[in-house]
Order: C-alpha cells, then structure tokens, then sequence
C-alpha cells in the first residue's frame, strides 16, 4: 500500500535530518558545510511535504525516533561523509519503494524528484570520499 511506502519515505527523511545534523559537527571544509546545510534543508523540506501528503491521505505521519544508528561512528569528517552516503542510499531505497507501489501520479512525482534528489547527493557524497564507482546506475535498487 502506498501508505505504507511513504511511511517508510517518511522515516528515512527523519533519519536523514538527524544524519544530517550530527556531520555538521565534523564538517569543517566550508564548501562541504555549505552541501550539508543544503542537504539538511532539503530533507526537512522533503520530511514536511510528505507528512503533508500522509495527513491528506488520512494516514497519521510515525514520529522521528529519539536518535539514530548511523553505519559506522561518527567521529570524524570522513566518517561523516560515509554517514551521508549511507543515508542518501537509504533516502533512495526508500523513495524508489514509493515509486513501485503507487499509481498517483502526483506521489510518483514527488517520489522520482525525492529519489533523483538523493541519488545525486549521495554521487557527490561518495565524490568528496573518493568512493567508486562515483554513481549508482540503478539508484535505490539495493545495489551499489
């Protein structure tokens, strides 16, 4: 059910929020300060229109979770940088699980947007970490 697919939408924007403000703290190149301020922005936006779309769907959005278990600790910029990859990653996966369970085709909008959104964040990330393969041919499919 659609529902469900965007709860799961939901709770990976709140993981992100949080991802988001805890690299703050070990990003201190400010080009890459600037790319998680945008990106904590974009997941709070994101987060909010899509707890708009469950209310309107008559869904109740699920709450953040106190706080969140990121890959690997967090204690340094690179660490951090992988942290946002991951979150990205499952901002995708999440996302693409919208697009293949719903037929509205304002929601599968609004999912392709989130998922291509994410999926270049995440090849910028992976950029900045020296990770390759740079980009993910099938962003959100489990692989890569």
């Amino acid at each position: 059910m659609s529902v469900e697919a965007v709860q799961g939408a939901l709770a990976a924007e709140h993981a992100a929020v949080w991802t988001y403000g805890l690299v703050s703290a070990f990003i201190a190149v400010p080009q890459q300060a600037a790319a998680v301020a945008d990106g904590a922005n974009a997941h709070r936006s994101r987060r909010d229109v899509t707890e708009r779309w469950l209310r309107d769907a008559g869904a109740t959005p699920a709450p953040p979770a106190a706080a969140y278990l990121p890959p690997q600790p967090v204690d340094s910029a690179a660490s951090a940088i992988a942290a946002l990859v991951a979150v990205e990653t499952d901002a995708c996966v999440a996302w693409r699980g919208v697009l293949e369970r719903t037929d509205d085709g304002a929601l599968r909008t609004s999912a392709l947007d989130a998922l291509t959104v994410s999926a270049v964040r995440a090849t910028r990330w992976r950029k900045v970490a020296g990770l390759t393969p740079t980009s993910i041919a099938f962003p959100g499919a489990g692989v890569g």
